[in-house]
């Protein structure tokens, strides 16, 4: 047999080789024996001195080392003590190999750790066997040290799936739960969808309650399931029920406690802090849902599933309480969205409410003003040379007379464009002609209040596309207002220019000013400076909010600027100006003529008037009698087609407003009559709206004249008429608003 053949097992990958250490300071000896181990196929390690053999324990791991007991300097058993104090090779087995030995020295080597003694000459087979024992035992001890690191790293390995399959399922519960939780801002919603993550998956029972702020205090809905799943989230578990119970089916101690949350729903910290936890009472867990310090209700576990996970689920409670706190702020915040409507519409109401008071204010208040008028006309007529008394005493009631009209048309002027009611007549309009009819209209105020009023107008026409009436008022008003507020003798200043393409128009003043607290609000509907209490200025606080609405209709802006009580006020309108030519013939409304006085008339007419306001009715009659004609004055439409059918009259002046019929259906039928239809109808109304004109000449009028209308302007309409050709058809012009 060869020498190898009992050793082959050991032969193996250069990992599994073992290393032997031979110490001896003989090279013959170190020789034999190396010739003999190499049979074994390790790796050997030789040296002559015990210096050496402790370096190399130093630097690697021996099977087994062969040490020579004799040997110069440091001996065998000195080396071997040495060897023992390392850590590494404190187990190592050790071989003495000596040419003697008594008891003493074996002994003393026994002591030491040393496994075996061998006499020299060494016989090869004993030696080779000896040290296979000890390399198979050290190669087997590595195995076994590596095979149980990999069961280690594998358990290591395992674990670490295990906690992150964990994780996982635990991350993906948690990221379904908020899905599911802020998935609706309704609170119910949200109760029920935490009570089906709990239950059967970690409890086979729960009970969910929100404070009062969500749900009613007295009740606690409950969800139910047969028994737990064996796993988490691994079965769907029993079918769940629901269902709302009173609080007096928990047990008293868990409604006693939630009671006592309940009372910290205030915010108090500390008590909070102490409640931030889960408690039990009984056999029920109770978790406090909190945002923050603030309590929002308490979760009731009861059956816990074996082997919960309490962190998941206070965890799920915290999540639980995020969605319920966005469930607060946004059902907080629709109860304000709510309440802001309500009050929108309400504001909404009010002002239509008022709007609609001033449009009837204003129609209302026209009734007494046109007797009034009408009245005046009378007595001087009747005394066309009275005393210098009567003639100061008509004149102060025309006055007055003239500023109530123009009160009551800025409140209906504000109401209909306030309604959208107001349609501008738009043309081509030079405003140097407004300007000159906005000062005329203003001119009796000025010189009455002895001001200076000085105009700084450009040479050439100023064009542009507005509504000549309107754009006069809104220069009318500008000027009323410097005028009112001014002292007298005081200075108003309008300069109208073109700048950058628009018209600028400015209206400066002396007077009062503007306090800083009111200027950013002059233009707001009955807003007024401070006035003493004999209200010498008058107005309502509408005309400037006129002047604003209206420039705002023509594309333009009004701005006013002060610099304080005393320091007088600038109004500042900028409106978009046109290049278009100047027209061939101006407008007529461009180039007003002063009044023609009253014609006489051409022949006595047969007057027909229709009012159902006697005083009205009496006075136009009386004074259409004055002229000349003949009159008759009735107070609704059936008298009216009953008194025409005999009377025959020639001209109609018709109210609009009257009972039963109003004055659109009297025209009609009128009309019908053979002695009426060819009569001229004047509709007499307090609406002159240009839907109200197209309607009254539909329904056949001639005329249209809103109320208080002047008789003079009356008068002459009918004579205008008188001296028309009427084989013509009747021209448009004579609607008259």
């Amino acid at each position: 047999m060869p020498l190898n053949s009992g050793f082959g097992e050991l032969d193996g990958s250069a990992d599994e080789k073992a290393s032997i250490l031979i110490v001896d300071d003989l090279p013959e000896k170190l020789l034999v024996i190396e010739t003999i181990l190499e049979e074994l196929g390790q790796h050997l390690v030789v040296v002559r001195s015990g210096g050496d053999a402790l370096r190399e324990v130093l630097r690697q791991e021996f099977a087994v080392i062969l040490l020579d007991v004799n040997m110069p300097g440091m001996d065998g058993l000195e080396t071997a003590r040495l060897i023992r104090s390392y850590r590494r090779s404190a187990h190592t087995p050790i071989i003495f190999v000596t040419a003697y030995a008594d008891e003493l020295q074996t002994a003393q080597g026994y002591s030491l750790g040393a496994v075996d003694y061998i006499l020299s000459p060494v016989v090869p087979e004993v030696l080779r066997s000896k040290v296979k024992v000890f390399v198979e035992l050290h190669i087997t001890q590595r195995r076994l040290r590596a095979q149980a690191l990999e069961r280690i790293a594998l358990a290591a390995a395992e674990a670490a799936q295990r906690a992150a399959e964990e994780n996982t399922r635990r991350s993906n519960f948690l990221s379904h739960a908020t899905r599911m939780l802020a998935g609706s801002l309704e609170a119910d919603v949200g109760m029920r969808r935490l009570l089906e993550l709990v239950v059967p998956e970690m409890a086979g029972q729960a009970g969910l309650r929100l404070f009062a702020d969500e749900q009613p205090p007295d009740r606690l809905l409950c969800c139910t399931a047969a028994e737990p799943p064996p796993a988490l989230l691994d079965e769907p578990g029993e079918p769940r029920e629901f269902g709302e119970q009173e609080m007096a089916e928990l047990p008293e101690l868990v409604q006693a406690v939630l009671g006592e949350l309940e009372q910290f729903a205030g915010g108090d910290a500390q008590a909070a802090a102490l409640l931030s936890a889960r408690f039990t009472v009984g056999a029920h867990t109770v978790l406090p849902i909190l945002s923050g310090n603030l309590p929002l209700g308490a979760l009731v576990i009861a059956r816990p599933r074996p082997g919960l996970d309490w962190s998941l689920l206070e965890e799920l409670a915290n999540r639980a309480a995020m969605a319920f706190e966005n469930a607060r702020l946004y059902r907080n915040l629709q109860i304000e969205i709510v309440e802001r409507r309500q009050a929108q519409a309400r504001l909404l109401e009010a002002n239509q409410r008022k709007d609609e008071f001033l449009a009837m204010l204003s129609h209302e208040l026209r009734n007494p003003l046109a007797p009034i008028r009408n009245a005046v006309e009378v007595i001087r007529r009747l005394t066309p040379e009275a005393d210098a008394r009567v003639a100061w005493a008509t004149d102060v009631t025309e006055r007055q007379l003239r500023q109530l009209s123009r009160l009551v048309d800025e409140l209906l002027d504000v109401a209909r464009i306030s309604q959208g009611k107001i349609a501008l007549r738009v043309e081509t309009v030079d405003l140097c002609a407004v300007v000159a009819q906005g000062v005329e209209t203003v001119r009796d105020l000025i010189d009455k209040r002895r001001h200076e009023l000085q105009l700084s107008l450009p040479a050439q026409p100023v064009w542009l596309q507005g509504d000549f009436a309107r754009l006069a008022q809104v220069v009318a008003n500008l000027l009323h207002n410097a005028a009112k507020y001014t002292e007298e003798g005081g200075r108003i200043e309008l300069l109208l220019s073109v700048v950058g393409g628009e018209a600028q128009l400015i209206v400066r003043d002396n007077g009062l000013g503007i306090d800083a607290e009111l200027l950013p609000h002059v233009f707001d509907l009955f807003e007024q400076g401070k006035r003493a209490l004999d209200r010498n200025q008058g107005g309502l606080g509408v005309g400037l909010t006129l002047v604003q609405r209206l420039v705002e209709l023509h594309q333009g802006r009004v701005s006013a600027a002060s610099a304080g009580s005393g320091q007088g006020a600038e109004f500042r309108v900028m409106l978009p100006a046109t290049v278009e030519a100047r027209p061939a013939a101006l407008p007529p409304t461009q180039a007003p003529a002063a009044p023609a006085p009253v014609p006489v008339a051409a022949a006595a007419c047969r007057v027909l008037v229709v009012d159902d306001n006697p005083d009205i009715a009496e006075t136009i009659a009386s004074y259409l009698e004055l002229t000349g004609h003949q009159v008759r004055a009735v107070g609704d439409g059936m008298q009216a087609q009953a008194c025409a059918a005999e009377f025959a009259p020639q001209v109609v002046v018709l109210d609009i407003g009257l009972p039963q019929i109003d004055g659109y259906e009297v025209a009609r039928r009128l009309r019908a009559l053979p002695a009426t239809a060819d009569s001229l109808l004047i509709a007499l109304t307090g609406y002159g709206q240009a839907a109200d004109r197209l309607k009254a000449r539909q329904a056949g009028f001639g005329a249209h004249m809103v109320k208080p209308a002047d008789p003079e302007r009356l008068a002459r309409l009918i004579a205008d008429w008188q001296l028309a050709d009427r084989s013509l058809p009747q021209p448009l012009q004579l609607m008259d608003d």
